[in-house]
C-alpha cells in the first residue's frame, strides 16, 4: 500500500531523507541546517530520540547551548543510560561554565562506558 502524504505533503520516507541529510549539514558544519531539516521532522515525530539526539548535537556545534541542554536533557529522560547523551549534555555545561554538573554527567557517561574520552573527562583520579 501507497505512504500516504500528511498535511505538509511529507512521506515518511522524506522525513527519512530529511534525517540523513540533517547528518551529512552537520557533518559539513552546517548545523544550523540540520537544525532546520530536523525541526520538521522533529514535528511530526517528536518521540524520535535519534533525531533529538542529533538536533542537540546540531545545537551545540551552533553555540546555541541552551536549546542544545534542553534536547540532551529530554534524550536523557527518555535514556538515562545513554553515555554519550550524558557526555555531550557535560561538555554543553562545560561551555556554559557549569563545572558541577558537568562533572557528574562526564561521570555518569564514563560509569555507563568505559571510553577512553568518556574516562579523561570524568576526572577520577581529582
Amino acid at each position: 500500500m501507497p505512504q500516504t502524504s500528511g498535511p505538509s505533503g511529507r512521506t515518511p520516507e522524506t522525513h527519512v531523507i530529511d534525517f540523513r541529510a540533517a547528518e551529512h549539514l552537520l557533518a559539513s558544519r552546517d548545523p544550523r541546517g540540520a537544525v532546520k531539516l530536523l525541526d520538521g521532522v522533529i514535528d511530526v515525530h517528536p518521540e524520535n530520540t535519534a533525531a533529538r539526539l542529533l538536533r542537540a548535537r546540531a545545537f551545540f556545534a551552533a553555540a546555541q547551548l541552551r536549546p542544545a541542554e534542553l534536547e540532551f536533557s529530554l534524550v536523557l529522560e527518555r535514556e538515562p543510560d545513554n553515555a554519550f547523551a550524558h557526555f555531550a549534555l557535560a561538555r554543553t555545561y562545560e561551555r556554559q561554565g557549569r563545572t558541577h554538573p558537568a562533572k557528574r554527567h562526564f561521570r555518569l557517561a564514563a560509569a555507563l562506558d568505559p571510553n577512553p574520552e568518556y574516562l579523561k573527562a570524568a576526572r577520577f583520579d581529582g
